[in-house]
């Protein structure tokens, strides 16, 4: 259970395409690394996911699975109703405030997986297989800690420091090229 939500929030997946996903859907991308390229259940895009390594790893540990043999999938998924009864529970024990389900891994991708992590938003529409970038813009939350460290980096643009040496480097420093003159003239190379 733990493995499969993992899983989408690696790849954005909605539940049905993670409990239909394929090992014909793992193939080579245009960058030569694995991604998922597959229909997508609900709209029938398509969705270009390249796999990030926590990914690759769960799709190892089930290759052998036998329910996967069995239905010749890549993942052992349960039903949505069973796999959302198990996340129920899991949020009560841990004393969530909120609702643990299958689709809050999707939009855990496109939130924090993706956006908070500078991944362009039209590209993220990609990955989710959404018709536009306005549907992908109900996942852009935008945390105080994203907006204080794009204010930083634009802080840093516009007032790049001005790094000052410390007078113990500068004495360090005119020891050193003192050093390195006395070895020019000892073994006679000329100054530059």
């Amino acid at each position: 259970m733990r493995d499969i939500f993992v899983f989408q929030c690696y790849t954005g997946l909605a539940y049905i395409d993670a409990f239909q996903l394929q090992k014909a859907d793992i193939k080579d991308g245009v960058d030569g690394n694995q991604w998922i390229l597959s229909e997508r259940q609900k709209t029938n895009s398509t969705a270009r996911i390249p796999l990030l390594p926590k990914a690759i790893e769960i799709l190892e540990k089930y290759k052998d699975h036998p329910l996967c043999l069995k239905r010749g999938t890549v993942l052992p998924v349960s039903s949505n109703q069973k796999m959302n009864e198990y996340l129920k529970e899991i949020a009560t024990l841990c004393g969530f405030p909120f609702t643990l389900n299958t689709h809050m891994a999707r939009r855990t991708f496109g939130s924090t997986v993706t956006l908070n992590n500078n991944v362009p938003i039209n590209v993220v529409k990609e990955m989710l297989g959404h018709s536009s970038v306005k549907q992908t813009e109900s996942y852009a939350i935008t945390e105080q800690a994203t907006i204080g460290r794009e204010m930083t980096l634009l802080n840093k643009k516009l007032n790049p420091e001005k790094i000052e040496m410390s007078q113990e480097d500068l004495a360090v420093l005119i020891r050193l090229e003192n050093e390195l003159e006395l070895i020019k003239e000892k073994y006679k190379i000329p100054s530059s």
